[in-house]
């Protein structure tokens, strides 16, 4: 797939970028973090520049993030709710539970897609809770192409920076999404642990 991707880009330009980039926020298995260096590749080979890589690639990047976001506009709390009625007792989820998070996020959602558009993978995903959580559009768009852009941005120069060495940016992409996922359970461990005290005062 790696070869099929590049391929694509260097026939198709900014247009291919965009579309690959696209893609990417649809199914997360293409890593942006190898389009986006061999992008930055490219302008030292080709007539593309840096700027209309990062372009491109963000324009792609949120038209895919939109379309995210309204599929889990359809998908709203209402139906999370039915069927957590139903299969909530397995899985130990009550409808307060979903409530409280949909508040949550209402509350400091803006905040979380700015931070998870920095973050491989999860940067796709966060754009489906974003619309469960009905934020308001001109907000998502906001934050979702600010966290895009500093993350294009970052790792077209550096594969324009190394050149015909972009892949070696792999190798510190791998140690960061490492350490990105490390802090996410630690502060997921820390959360329930804190929910858990909580509970047990109130009782």
């Amino acid at each position: 797939m790696n070869d099929w991707i590049l391929s694509f880009m260097e026939e198709f330009g900014y247009i291919g970028i965009m579309l690959i980039i696209a893609l990417e926020n649809l199914f997360p298995p293409i890593p942006s973090e190898l389009v986006l260096p061999f992008g930055g590749f490219m302008t030292t080979t080709t007539n593309l520049s840096v700027p209309g890589v990062v372009i491109a690639a963000t324009i792609g990047s949120v038209l895919g993030a939109i379309i995210l976001y309204w599929i889990g506009r359809l998908i709203d709390v209402e139906v999370l709710e039915k069927f957590i009625d139903r299969w909530g007792h397995i899985l130990r989820i009550t409808k307060e539970d979903i409530r409280s998070a949909d508040k949550w996020f209402l509350k400091y959602g803006s905040w979380t897609v700015f931070f998870c558009r920095l973050i491989p993978v999860v940067r796709s995903l966060i754009s489906i809770p974003a619309g469960m959580a009905k934020m308001k559009f001109g907000t998502f768009i906001f934050f979702s192409t600010l966290g895009t852009i500093i993350w294009n941005t970052i790792l077209v120069s550096l594969g324009a920076a190394l050149g015909a060495s972009w892949e070696n940016i792999l190798e510190y992409i791998e140690v960061y999404k490492s350490i990105v996922y490390v802090l996410i359970a630690a502060i997921g461990i820390i959360v329930i642990v804190w929910y858990i005290k909580r509970r047990r005062s109130y009782r």
